[in-house]
C-alpha cells in the first residue's frame, strides 16, 4: 500500500479525505494535526480518536504553538499587520506553519504522497501546495475536495453513507481556530451581503459593562496582562483572549483578494489579536520617530501581503523581519484598554521612552525646546524650494 500523509483537523473536509483515501483509493493514511493554538488537550484527544475511527494507520499531534508565535506571529505584531486594514491574517499565518510541519512529517515517514483538504476556490490550496513543492519536491500532492469539486453537502452525504458519526450540523460552517484568531465561513459569506448569525460565532457574548485592561510590552512583545506576568507571549495572548473574547470584540467580515484572483468574504473573531495590534500600535506612535513609523508601515504592508500569499520562505521575509525586530528596541511600556460589549477603546500609554514628553513642550500650548524666532527661520527655510518654484513659475507666466 502507498503511504500518504494527510494534514488533519478532524473537520468535515479532512474526515472525508480519510475515508476516500483509505476506502476508495487504498492508501495507508497517516494523519497529522499541527496545533497552532486552536485546540486544548481534550479536543486533541477527541480528534485523535476520531482519526483512528475513520481508519488511519497512525495519527500524530504536533504542538507548534510557541514555534508559530516565535517564527510568524511576533512579526505580525511588530508590523501591526492587518490585511486590508481589517484582518489579522488569522488563518493565512497558521496555514504556513502547518504546511511546514506537515512537510517535515512526510520526510520523517518517507511517504509516497501528501494530502490536504483544501477546496479549489480558496487560498489554502496555494499555500499548502507551494510549501510542499519547495520543501518536499517530487512528492505527489493529492487534494480530493479540490479535484472532485465537492460541496459540503456532498461530503456530508458521502460520510453518512459510510456510517461516519459526527456533528454534521456544526459542519455546515467552516471554522478554523488558532492562536491568532478564528475564521468562520458559511452560506452567509458566500455572497457580497450577509452577516453570520450569533450562533455561528464560536465565542458567545456573555460579558457586560466595561472593564479596563493593562497590556505590558517589552521590546514589542506582550509579557503581562493586568500585572500578571507570563513566561511566554503565547500565554499572555491566551489569557487576554479569555478576558476579551466574551465581550465579542474583534468580530468582523473580511473582504479580500485571493491568491487565485477572485474576491472572497470570511467572518472572523480575534479579540486578543485585534486588541494587541491596536495597543502595540498606540505604544509605537509614542516611542518611535516619524520615519521609523513611516518605513515600518511600508515594509509591514508588503510583509503581510506576501505572507498572506504563502511566501513565508522567500528570503526577503527574513530581511524585513530583521528590520521589524530592530525597530522594537524602545517599544516598552503599558497600554490601557477599555473593553465594552462588541467594542474596545485604547485610552492611553505609559512608557519611559515616550517622546510626548512635557520637558520639550506641550503640543498646541507651549514649547521649551525652541523659540518663536527659531520657528520663523525654520518655516522660511523649510518651504524655501517650494517658494522658489512658485516665484519662477510666476515670472515665466509673466513673460
Amino acid at each position: 500500500m502507498k503511504k500518504i500523509v494527510l494534514g488533519f483537523s478532524g473537520g468535515l473536509d479532512t474526515s472525508f479525505c480519510v475515508k476516500y483515501l483509505t476506502d476508495d483509493k487504498g492508501y495507508e493514511v497517516h494523519s497529522v494535526i499541527v496545533n497552532t493554538g486552536g485546540f486544548d488537550e481534550n479536543e486533541l484527544k477527541k480528534i485523535e480518536a476520531h482519526a483512528y475511527t475513520l481508519g488511519v494507520k497512525t495519527h500524530t499531534t504536533v504542538n507548534a504553538v510557541k514555534t508559530y508565535y516565535d517564527t510568524i506571529i511576533r512579526y505580525l505584531i511588530y508590523g501591526n499587520v492587518l490585511k486590508n486594514n481589517t484582518y489579522p491574517l488569522s488563518v493565512s499565518a497558521e496555514r504556513l506553519s502547518q504546511a511546514l510541519h506537515i512537510a517535515e512529517h512526510v520526510k520523517k515517514l518517507n511517504a509516497d504522497a501528501v494530502a490536504h483538504g483544501s477546496t479549489g476556490a480558496g487560498n489554502d490550496q496555494v499555500r499548502f501546495d507551494m510549501i510542499f513543492h519547495i520543501m518536499i519536491p517530487g512528492v505527489e500532492i493529492i487534494t480530493p475536495i479540490r479535484d472532485m469539486k465537492l460541496s459540503r453537502e456532498a461530503e456530508i452525504e458521502y460520510l453518512k453513507k459510510k456510517g461516519v458519526d459526527m456533528n454534521f450540523e456544526k459542519a455546515m460552517y467552516s471554522i478554523n481556530k488558532g492562536l491568532w484568531g478564528t475564521s468562520v465561513g458559511g452560506k452567509e459569506t458566500l455572497s457580497s451581503k450577509g452577516m453570520l448569525p450569533e450562533e455561528a460565532w464560536p465565542t458567545q457574548v456573555t460579558a457586560k459593562g466595561e472593564q479596563e485592561v493593562k497590556l505590558s510590552f517589552i521590546k514589542g512583545q506582550l509579557v503581562a496582562v493586568d500585572g500578571k506576568q507570563f513566561g511566554h507571549p503565547v500565554q499572555a495572548i491566551q489569557y487576554l483572549q479569555s478576558i476579551a473574547g466574551p465581550y465579542g470584540v474583534g468580530r468582523d467580515i473580511h473582504v479580500g483578494d485571493t491568491i487565485i484572483g477572485i474576491k472572497g468574504r470570511v467572518g472572523f473573531e480575534a479579540a486578543a489579536p485585534m486588541i494587541i495590534l491596536k495597543a502595540h500600535h498606540a505604544l509605537e506612535k509614542h516611542v518611535l520617530t516619524k520615519w521609523q513609523l513611516n518605513w515600518k508601515d511600508q515594509l509591514a504592508q508588503f510583509y503581510g501581503n506576501w505572507l498572506h500569499e504563502g511566501q513565508i520562505l522567500d528570503p526577503v521575509m527574513r530581511d524585513i523581519e530583521a528590520f521589524l525586530e530592530n525597530s522594537q528596541q524602545n517599544v516598552t511600556g503599558d497600554a490601557f484598554v477599555y473593553l465594552y460589549p462588541y467594542r474596545f477603546q485604547i485610552s492611553g500609554i505609559s512608557s519611559p521612552y515616550d517622546l510626548m514628553n512635557s520637558k520639550f513642550g506641550k503640543y498646541g500650548e507651549m514649547n521649551t525646546g525652541f523659540t518663536g524666532d527659531d520657528v520663523r527661520g525654520f518655516s522660511k527655510i523649510f518651504g524655501n524650494q517650494t517658494s522658489i518654484y512658485q516665484l519662477v513659475k510666476q515670472d515665466a507666466a509673466g513673460k
